[in-house]
């Protein structure tokens, strides 16, 4: 595979260039470094098979020029995490719409095989659970900062679909559900590696809310094996997954556990959302996803456990 992964120095992203570049793959990426980092791909400098470039998704030559080497194109570039949301609420609105759009604009003209990574966020407050990919959205009002990414990815995947059905664009969307593991920064809300980052330093581990509300959070080895078998099953194309693993753990019991893991003695602070985050934030109680889809398609299963991801990223931050 020749293949193109915009936002390719951030987390997910690099974690997939490497993989692809280890299966024999030539891979050409596209990161402004605003919420990527050189670092996480800077020991792959010099790699025959490797190409990276420093610019925006937003610039169309730069776009057109790369779509024209690839046959596959792995679309993350976007604005990410819950606080880097709230924070630039403008420019996050303008990279997730736009940029998907341009993305997908220039891989038809080859009819280059998109994957768009899309997000749990997508499912808002949705009180049915496990999320089902076909399940209504349950958002909050447009005065709340939050819902203006999940309907920035809504949209992403209502162009990218428009683009399968009428233009025949080959595409995959994903949908992510709390992926983590080594690389991953706490800075933008993400609530494993604050965690481990606080109790390493014992300082205290704060919760947001109550910490009732449960997530299920996957191993980024995980989710790239999956995204990687989905681009190689012909019955994903036009299709919508779930990607993730269904061990659901509360977030109070989360911070307990990276407590005992860590040997901290750090405290368990609770945190009002309205001083975290914004006045009037709104968060769900409980978000589960439903695998069924993507195990029918490819036998998908998630292989490292909550106990194996959390021992990873202990052992990386302590490095």
């Amino acid at each position: 595979m020749k293949a193109l992964v915009t936002g390719g120095a951030g987390f997910i992203g690099s974690h997939l260039v490497e993989a692809l570049l280890a299966r024999g793959d030539e891979v050409w990426v596209i990161d402004d470094l605003s919420t990527g980092k050189y670092e996480n791909i800077a020991h792959l400098e010099g790699h025959r098979r490797f190409h990276f470039t420093i610019d925006t998704i937003m610039d169309e030559r730069v776009v057109r020029e790369s779509t024209t080497k690839v046959d596959t194109v792995f679309h993350l570039a976007a604005a990410v995490g819950v606080a880097y949301i709230i924070e630039n609420p403008l420019k996050s609105l303008e990279t997730n719409i736009r940029g998907t759009e341009i993305v997908l604009k220039h891989a038809n003209e080859g009819k280059r095989t998109v994957v768009v990574f899309s997000t749990s966020e997508i499912y808002g407050k949705a009180n049915s659970q496990p999320c089902k990919e076909n399940d209504d959205r349950v958002l909050g009002a447009t005065t709340i900062s939050r819902w203006g990414y999940s309907d920035s990815k809504a949209i992403d995947e209502f162009l990218a679909l428009a683009y399968h059905r009428e233009k025949k664009l080959p595409v995959v969307i994903v949908r992510c559900f709390n992926t983590c593991g080594p690389r991953q920064t706490g800075q933008y809300g993400m609530v494993i590696p604050r965690f481990v980052k606080q109790a390493l330093l014992g300082h205290p581990l704060t919760i947001y809310g109550d910490g009732k509300q449960s997530r299920c959070f996957c191993d980024v080895s995980d989710v790239v094996r999956g995204v990687l078998a989905l681009v190689e099953a012909p019955a994903a194309n036009g299709n919508v997954f779930n990607v993730g693993s269904d061990e659901e753990v509360t977030i109070e019991e989360l911070a307990k556990r990276i407590q005992q893991m860590t040997a901290s003695n750090s405290s368990i602070e609770y945190v009002p959302y309205e001083k975290a985050y914004e006045e009037g934030f709104e968060d769900m109680h409980r978000r589960v996803p439903d695998l069924s889809k993507i195990r029918a398609a490819i036998g998908y299963e998630p292989k490292v456990s909550l106990g194996e991801l959390l021992e990873r990223v202990i052992d990386y931050f302590k490095k």
